[in-house]
C-alpha cells in the first residue's frame, strides 16, 4: 500500500472508473471528476473524493485539483480521460464543434499540466497519462475531430516530457482500441486477437504508466488495441 494520490477525470464510468478501481487496489487515494453523479458513487465505494465537472472547463479542472490537494495534500498521478467530441463528415463539422473538440482534448491536458506540474515538482516527481485513441496515428473518417486533436496530445506529451523529464515528471499516452465500455463488438474481427478489449485490461495498462512500474518510460504513446494497428 502507498500514501500516493491519483486524480482521474472522466472517472465515473467505463475506462475511468476501471482505472480508479485498479489504482485503489494498488493503494492509491483517489480524486475523481465526471459530468454526472457517477464519480461520486465510485469515489464513495473506494473511499475517495469527487467533484462533478467536465474536462473542457478550466474552472472544473481547477476545482478537482483543489479538492485533491485539500483532501490529501498531494497529487502523484493524473489520468486525463475526456469524453468524445462531436462527429460528422470531415468538412461538415462546424467551427464550434472543432473548437469544442480542441477544448475537450488538447486544452484540457495543457490546463491540467499547468495545475499539477508545480505540485509534482515540489514532491520530486509524478506521472501523467492521457487517454487518447488507437486512431491518433491511424486517422479514421469515423471520428475525424478526435483523430486530429488526439494526435496533438501525443505531440504535447513529447514536448512536456522533454521539458519536465529532468524534474522526474513523466507524461505518456494510452491509445486504446475498441473496448467494451462502448457498443463496438462488431469491430472485433479487425483485431489480431479477434475480440474487443475489456476496460479492466485498459486499466492495468494505465496503472502501469501511472505508477512507478514505468519509472523509465516517458513521452511514449502506448497502443493497447489487441493488434488492431499491428505493424512490422
Amino acid at each position: 500500500m502507498t500514501n500516493k494520490v491519483c486524480l482521474i477525470t472522466g472517472g465515473g464510468r467505463g475506462m475511468g472508473a476501471a482505472v480508479a478501481r485498479e489504482m485503489h487496489a494498488r493503494g492509491y487515494k483517489l480524486a475523481l471528476m465526471s459530468p454526472s453523479e457517477n464519480c461520486e458513487t465510485v469515489a464513495a465505494e473506494l473511499g475517495g473524493v469527487a467533484r462533478r465537472g467536465v474536462a473542457q472547463s478550466a474552472a472544473d479542472l481547477k476545482g478537482i485539483v483543489d479538492l485533491a490537494m485539500s483532501a490529501f495534500g498531494r497529487i502523484d498521478a493524473v489520468l486525463n480521460h475526456t469524453g468524445h467530441p462531436p462527429k460528422g463528415d470531415l468538412l461538415e463539422i462546424t467551427d464550434e464543434d472543432w473548437d469544442l473538440a480542441n477544448d475537450m482534448i488538447v486544452k484540457s491536458v495543457i490546463r491540467m499540466a499547468r495545475l499539477v506540474t508545480p505540485v509534482m515538482e515540489a514532491q520530486g516527481g509524478g506521472s501523467i497519462v492521457n487517454i487518447t485513441t488507437y486512431a491518433a496515428f491511424e486517422p479514421s473518417l469515423w471520428f475525424p475531430a478526435s483523430c486530429v486533436f488526439r494526435a496533438g496530445v501525443s505531440s504535447f506529451t513529447k514536448l512536456f516530457s522533454d521539458r519536465y523529464g529532468p524534474k522526474n515528471i513523466r507524461m505518456n499516452c494510452l491509445l486504446p482500441g475498441f473496448t467494451d465500455s462502448l457498443d463496438v463488438g462488431k469491430f472485433a474481427d479487425l483485431t489480431a486477437l479477434k475480440r474487443i478489449g475489456r476496460v479492466e485490461e485498459q486499466a492495468k495498462a494505465a496503472a502501469f504508466l501511472l505508477s512507478d512500474d514505468s519509472s523509465y518510460i516517458t513521452g511514449q504513446s502506448l497502443r493497447v488495441d489487441g493488434g488492431l494497428t499491428r505493424h512490422m
